[in-house]
């Protein structure tokens, strides 16, 4: 679920879609996006323990998903790192 709320698609999508890659689709992550996946799967949690349903959890995802990604895409401090 988390990789739907990143990327948009399942691992067995993404491997279908990629079938001479070595790895999986979190190895071919930028850096920001596997920032903001960390951050997901704590946010995941909580909601988990808030008792969301999947589909709700999943839209609440996707929408940290797309701020934290802007936020961190528009950082040119990010870039000094």
């Amino acid at each position: 679920m988390l990789n739907v709320a990143l990327f948009g698609k399942t691992a067995q999508q993404w491997r279908s879609e990629n079938p001479c890659a070595d790895g999986n689709i979190r190895d071919y992550a930028a850096i920001e996006q596997l920032v903001v996946l960390s951050n997901l799967e704590s946010i995941n949690a909580v909601l988990i323990r808030q008792q969301l349903s999947q589909s709700d959890r999943l839209l609440q995802l996707n929408k940290t998903a797309i701020l934290q990604m802007k936020s961190l895409i528009g950082n040119k401090n990010l870039k000094k790192l």
